[in-house]
C-alpha cells in the first residue's frame, strides 16, 4: 500500500513527465476505493486516492484490537445485498462467511427478537398466536392513517402504539435527537414487521462477511499499479501540487463548497469498545436498548466475523450530536437544503460526487458499491463518446476553483 511517505516520489515523477493522474479520488471508503479499482482495473487510468484518515476502508474499516480480537472501530458492518452483480464484484476481493445477523431488543424485561416477528408478540403479550392470528392481531391494532408522513406514521400505522412505545419511539430519540413525529417516514419504514418466526435482521438473498475483514478486501480492491494511495491527508493539500484531469469526490458535499449554504445536519456515533475476558458475552450479534440506558445497542464481534478466540470484544453506541458525520438526518427542510448544494454539484464538469456523503443519503455498503459502478459506467461511457482525452474538455483553471471548493 502507497502512502504519504510514497507521495513524494509521485508527485516529482509527475513534475518531471508532465503526465500526472488520470483521476484524483477523495476518500478510500467504499464509492471511492470501487471507482480506483475500476478506473485502474477496467480503463488503465492513473489514479490517486486521498484519504483524510490513517487507514482505507472508509467507516468500514477493520483491525485487531490489542487482544487480538477483529473489531470493527466505527460500529458493526455486517454485508447483505439482493444483487448478484454487486455480490459478485466484491467477491473478485475477498472470500465469504456465510453469515445471518440476528438481534434481540431488550423490552419489558425480556430480549425478545427484531424485527418484530411473532415469537415477539406471542413472548409480549404471553399469546401463542399464530401466523394468520398475528396478521389479524396487527390489523386489529395498527393506526389506520390517510397519508403516512413521518416515522411515528409509519410504525403505528403497521403495529399500533403500544409497540411503537416499546421498540421506536424510545430508540428513534437516543438515536436521532429527535421524536419519531419529526422524522421521515424512511427512518423506521426500512425495518419490516413479520408475521412468521423468521428471525434474521436482513432477508437479502446475499448475506456474509468477507472471511479475512474488510480491510484485506480493500487492500486486495487497492493492489493495482496505477493506484497510489496517500493516506492522512486532506486532499486540498494536493489538489495543486500536481495534475489531474478528473475529481472523484466522495466526502460531505457541503464542506466540497465551503458551507455556503450552511452546515448539513448529522447525527454521529461515540463508540465505547470493551475487551472481556471470556470467550461470549451475549447471545447474537447485536441487542438494542430502546428505552433503558443511554446507548443504543450492543454489538459483539465474534458472531459477525466467525473469529475463534479465548476473549472477545464489544462496542456500546452512544448517538450523539457532534462528532464524524455518521447519519443524514431526513427532514423536508434537509433534504431542501441538500438540492441546493446538488444544484452546484451538477455545474461542475470534472468532478463526480459518489458516495454517502457526497449526495447525502444514509446508504447500505451495497447500495454505496452499486453507485460507485454506475458512477464508473458514466465515467467510461464519456471517455468513449469524447472526441478527445478527457483532460482537453476541462478548463485548467477550474482546479483552482475546486481547491477552493466554491
Amino acid at each position: 500500500m502507497n502512502q504519504r511517505e510514497g507521495f513524494g516520489n509521485a508527485a516529482a515523477l509527475a513534475r518531471a513527465t508532465g503526465q500526472g493522474f488520470d483521476y484524483l479520488i477523495v476518500g478510500a471508503g467504499f464509492a471511492g476505493s470501487v471507482l480506483a479499482e475500476r478506473l485502474a482495473r477496467g480503463m488503465g487510468r492513473k489514479v490517486l486516492l486521498v484519504e483524510k484518515r490513517s487507514h482505507i476502508g472508509g467507516n468500514a474499516h477493520d483491525r485487531h484490537d490489542d487482544a487480538g480480537v477483529l473489531i470493527h472501530p466505527y460500529g458493526p458492518h455486517i454485508f447483505h445485498t439482493n444483487s448478484a452483480d454487486i455480490f459478485e464484484y466484491l467477491s473478485r476481493f475477498t472470500q465469504w462467511r456465510p453469515y445471518q445477523h440476528r438481534v434481540l431488543a431488550q423490552v419489558d424485561g425480556q430480549a425478545v427478537p427484531l424485527p418484530i416477528n411473532l415469537d415477539t408478540v406471542n413472548r409480549l403479550y404471553g399469546m401463542n398466536l399464530t401466523s394468520f392470528e398475528m396478521e389479524k392481531f396487527l390489523e386489529s391494532v395498527a393506526e389506520k392513517k390517510d397519508r403516512v408522513l413521518t416515522s411515528e406514521d409509519a410504525v403505528v400505522s403497521k403495529v399500533g402504539r403500544d409497540l411503537y412505545n416499546k421498540f421506536f419511539r424510545g430508540y428513534t430519540r437516543k438515536h436521532w435527537g429527535l421524536d419519531p413525529s419529526e422524522l421521515d417516514a424512511s427512518v423506521t419504514s426500512r425495518i419490516p414487521t413479520r408475521t412468521n418466526r423468521d428471525d434474521r435482521y436482513f432477508a437479502d438473498t446475499y448475506q456474509a462477511m468477507p472471511v479475512h475483514g474488510y480491510t484485506r478486501m480493500f487492500e486486495a480492491m487497492l493492489a493495482h499499479p496505477n493506484i497510489k494511495v496517500m493516506l492522512n491527508t486532506d486532499y486540498q493539500e494536493v489538489v495543486e501540487l500536481l495534475p489531474w484531469k478528473h475529481m472523484i469526490y466522495t466526502g460531505p458535499v457541503d464542506a466540497f463548497f465551503n458551507y455556503k449554504y450552511g452546515k448539513l445536519p448529522y447525527r454521529s456515533v461515540r463508540f465505547e469498545h470493551k475487551t472481556l475476558g471470556q470467550q461470549q458475552f451475549q447471545p447474537v450479534g447485536t441487542v438494542n436498548f430502546p428505552n433503558d440506558y443511554a446507548y443504543t445497542r450492543v454489538t459483539e464481534f465474534k458472531h459477525l466475523t466467525g473469529q475463534s478466540h479465548a476473549a472477545t470484544s464489544v462496542v456500546y453506541e452512544y448517538p450523539c450530536a457532534e462528532g464524524d458525520p455518521y447519519y443524514p438526518v431526513p427532514r423536508p427542510e434537509n433534504a431542501a437544503l441538500y438540492k441546493r448544494y446538488e444544484a452546484e454539484a451538477e455545474q461542475l464538469d470534472n468532478v463526480t460526487f459518489v458516495g454517502r456523503l457526497a449526495t447525502y443519503k444514509y446508504y447500505n455498503m451495497d447500495q454505496v458499491v452499486g453507485q460507485a459502478l454506475t458512477a464508473f459506467k458514466a465515467l467510461s461511457e464519456h471517455e468513449v463518446s469524447s472526441p478527445a482525452p478527457l483532460s482537453e474538455h476541462i478548463p485548467v483553471r477550474s482546479r483552482s476553483e475546486v481547491a477552493g471548493a466554491a
